[in-house]
């Protein structure tokens, strides 16, 4: 396995797996169905519908979050088991990957990103995929239509006021979000990630991926990765200290 190639895929998986799950599943509960809100086809309300589907304010007033847990990742037919952690407020964040092959950590304390390996920084963990969501509304997130070529999905983008993007895909039944897609640019690479939702689970009225799937096209190279979180804290006191940079 190339090295360039498994530092990609893994900077690459971090920047999606926050969109895994956003709050601490409760014991014994299950999940919930949404009520169907009938909706126009514009993407505005589309993009309201689908936040309101998935916990509507309640989303949106999530302050901080802590994951921990496992991921396996599949290049080039070689399955590699990883362990992941991420902790954000606000803005800023921290995650690590620990792997045999490529540790890394990536901070940004709200100024600066540090990163473990020189020269490879991902976009915004809080700027891709689920994370979008609770922007809807929020000035400088421009909702638009998918692109002419995703037509036959029923969804619509949202745009970061630094010009990264995610598709959303709808179901038509929930208004739920099926699946999702990003493109950007990773060490001077072209990387196209799309997510695939098995499940979800209803915690404190928020609806969040539970189990998910997830391609990665590198170029020259495709890899597969399927998320697995073990710990998850919602709005728990995070020490500044651990967005710190290193002296």
């Amino acid at each position: 396995m190339g090295r360039i190639t498994l530092i990609i895929f893994l900077l690459t998986a971090l920047v999606l797996v926050v969109s895994a799950q956003t709050s601490q599943p409760a014991k014994n509960e299950k999940p919930t169905t949404t009520a169907v809100t009938v909706v126009s086809n514009t993407p505005l309300d589309l993009a309201k519908a689908t936040l309101a589907a998935h916990g509507g304010d309640k989303l949106k007033n999530v302050k901080t979050l802590v994951m921990k847990g496992s991921l396996d990742m599949n290049v080039f037919n070689q399955v590699t088991p990883a362990a992941f952690s991420i902790a954000i407020s606000g803005e800023k964040y921290s995650f690590e990957i620990n792997n045999p092959f490529q540790p890394m950590k990536q901070t940004y304390d709200g100024v600066r990103t540090f990163s473990t390996i020189q020269g490879f920084q991902l976009p915004p963990v809080t700027s891709l995929g689920f994370p979008l969501l609770p922007k809807v509304g929020v000035e400088g997130y421009a909702i638009s239509a998918l692109a002419e070529s995703k037509k036959k999905h029923r969804g619509f983008r949202i745009t970061t006021p630094d010009g990264f993007y995610t598709d959303f895909y709808i179901d038509e039944k929930t208004n739920q979000i099926k699946g999702y897609e990003s493109s950007y640019v990773v060490g001077e690479r072209d990387v196209t990630t799309s997510v695939d939702v098995d499940e979800f689970q209803t915690v404190d009225g928020i609806v969040v991926p539970k189990k998910y799937s997830q391609r990665f096209d590198l170029g020259s190279t495709t890899a597969y990765a399927t998320f697995k979180t073990k710990d998850i804290l919602i709005n728990a006191p995070i020490d500044d200290g651990v967005f710190a940079m290193p002296k």
